[in-house]
């Protein structure tokens, strides 16, 4: 989630790509074998190293959407920062596929996607979500927060959500509304 929101955010230039690419294609690469079998040393350090190589770009670039939702799930409901956000990125990704440019190719193919260069804007950019969405499920992520939102705190949520310092990183302009509907198709 570090690596592909601060790679589609407004600030993400050659050196931040650069970190971001790589990030995601390292994770593509060894999470499952990380989530799988806790004694694969070599995963869970290429695991490591890809959290951290994810940081150096975020760190200067910042983040979106994904994380300000994240961020108050965690405060409202104590979710887990990573599961948090590993449910919302999806969704998330789907919400700004309009104004990644030709950025969910590059994810697509670190994601190891096939023949991306003969597909469309749109395939390559659902392709991208598609294998996040599938990566998620492999390591056991849940694809919703039913059990985690209450419907009636979405509102609440919302508005948090839109005041969080990460809202400002996200690539296209959001509303409050458009945040409740991205909790609500959750739910």
């Amino acid at each position: 989630t570090h690596a592909i929101e601060s790679y589609i955010t407004p600030g993400a230039w050659a050196m931040s790509d650069m970190f971001e690419l790589k990030a995601i294609e390292m994770i593509a690469q060894n999470l499952k074998a990380a989530v799988d079998n806790g004694k694969d040393t070599v995963a869970r350090e290429a695991m490591s190293q890809a959290q951290y190589i994810a940081g150096m770009g975020f760190s200067n670039v910042g983040l979106g959407i994904d994380h300000s939702m994240a961020h108050t799930l965690s405060a409202y409901y104590n979710t887990p920062h990573g599961k948090a956000c590993a449910i919302l990125l999806p969704p998330v990704m789907a919400f700004n596929a309009d104004a990644s440019g030709e950025k969910y190719r590059e994810i697509a193919r670190v994601l190891g996607v096939k023949d991306v260069d003969s597909m469309s804007p749109k395939e390559y950019r659902q392709a991208a979500i598609d294998a996040v969405a599938q990566l998620g499920k492999d390591v056991g992520i849940p694809d919703n927060l039913k059990d985690i939102v209450k419907p009636e705190d979405i509102p609440s949520l919302a508005r948090d959500a839109i005041k969080d310092a990460c809202t400002p990183g996200n690539p296209k302009p959001v509303t409050v509304e458009e945040i409740e509907d991205l909790f609500r198709s959750l739910i």
